[in-house]
């Protein structure tokens, strides 16, 4: 087989029959797509990340066993509509290019496992995005999104990641709720307020970020998140968490920084699993006693918050190495 003589030394990997399946690229400075790439009809794994390139052929999308198309961290401006007719792809990363808008074919292919599109610029999620019914994992951070649809909560399959942090959201839907097979949910760097109630469907939510919002509280719902491991709070106006945050047995993090809260629930001492408790820069006066009974606690920061009475037990987590003072 005659193949491109362009190609990167290396980059084409063939199978035991001589066939190209993946060609493999990243951060080698191209700024074009290697001539004849049409004509590797077998090729399934396209990985050009990190490149210089500024178009993405359709040409490239109408490879017939095409599965999995990595291109983040070019010069991309925009996806061609042929991308609805690459049926066979399951993986689609154009995260970190130019991207403005996307076209409406992108949001028909149902056969999608993993979709990115982080870090370009785009402002509209459409309601089409519930076709997405094959989607595990979706990466929509670092655009300037301001509006979520309700559809979002028809993925069934997202089980893996949905990641919308730094982006402007202010509110989001009350049907994500409905994403009980989601492990983790990334909201970092938005602009909400407070969550919805049915926050506490995602029953199999292992980690939450909420870093840098403007969240005040948290709904009582939270209790239901029984598998959660991992609550980042850093960057919010919380004055307080609710009781119910003591039934999180799984909860091995726990990161309050930089909060104005006051006061932390007795329920903290329920938390049997939690190993890191980050209370640096808060404005905690005391600690409630319950917290020298969690038995597994390896460290407990409070750097910057000035406690007005110190509790004796806090003196035998400090020689043990546990707690961090000044």
């Amino acid at each position: 087989m005659d193949l491109p003589p362009d190609l990167p030394r290396g980059a084409l990997r063939l199978d035991p029959d001589g066939r190209p399946v993946a060609l493999r690229a990243p951060h080698h400075g191209l700024t074009d797509w290697p001539d004849g790439l049409r004509t590797l009809a077998t090729l399934r794994h396209i990985d050009l990340d990190g490149n210089a390139l500024t178009r993405l052929p359709a040409d490239v999308l109408a490879l017939p066993e095409l599965h999995t198309l990595l291109l983040y961290g070019n010069r991309i401006t925009a996806v061609p509509g042929a991308v609805g007719r690459a049926r066979r792809l399951r993986h689609l990363s154009v995260g970190g290019n130019l991207l403005t808008a996307v076209p409406d074919s992108l949001w028909t292919m149902t056969g999608l496992h993993s979709l990115n599109l982080a870090e370009n610029a785009l402002d509209t999620v459409p309601d089409s995005v519930g076709n997405l019914t094959g989607l595990r994992m979706l990466d929509l951070a670092h655009n300037r999104i301001d509006h979520l649809p309700a559809a979002l909560g028809d993925l069934p399959d997202l089980t893996d990641f949905l990641y919308l942090g730094d982006n402007g959201l202010t509110r989001v839907p009350a049907s994500l709720g409905r994403l009980h097979r989601l492990r983790y949910l990334g909201l970092t760097g938005n602009r909400l307020t407070a969550l919805p109630d049915t926050l506490g469907g995602l029953a199999a939510l292992r980690e939450l970020r909420l870093q840098d919002n403007r969240l005040t509280a948290l709904p009582d719902t939270l209790g239901r998140l029984t598998r959660l491991r991992e609550l980042h709070l850093t960057g919010n106006p919380v004055t307080e968490l609710p009781d119910t945050l003591g039934a999180l047995a799984d909860l091995r993090l726990l990161d309050l920084r930089n909060t104005p809260l006051r006061r932390l629930p007795d329920a903290v001492a329920a938390l049997t699993s939690l190993t890191h408790l980050d209370l640096r820069a808060t404005r905690i006066t005391d600690l409630p006693d319950g917290l020298a009974r969690v038995p597994h606690l390896e460290k407990l920061d409070l750097r910057w918050t000035k406690l007005e009475t110190t509790p004796d037990w806090l003196a035998d987590l400090r020689d043990r190495g546990c707690a961090v003072l000044h």
